[in-house]
């Protein structure tokens, strides 16, 4: 097992950085609220849906979409 899987699975920041997103499901995926577009903050880890005023987490590589989860953006 090399250095950079073994780093990968015991830093969260490492794994989420590494999991990124499929971009062909960036593309069909919508604000569930809104149905507007999303923009992926890699850095963050979230779905920011500008419309709603929401980022959505990136959990394991798997988009939470859903408002009781969503962070709620500042101004």
């Amino acid at each position: 097992m090399s250095q950079t899987s073994d780093t990968a699975r015991t830093d969260p920041d490492a794994a989420r950085e590494s999991a990124g997103l499929d971009p062909k499901l960036l593309e069909i995926l919508v604000c569930p609220q809104t149905r507007g577009p999303l923009e992926y903050d890699r850095a963050a880890g979230e779905l920011i849906s500008r419309q709603a005023g929401l980022a959505y987490p990136i959990r394991e590589g798997v988009p939470i979409m859903l408002a009781e989860e969503a962070r709620v953006l500042e101004d």
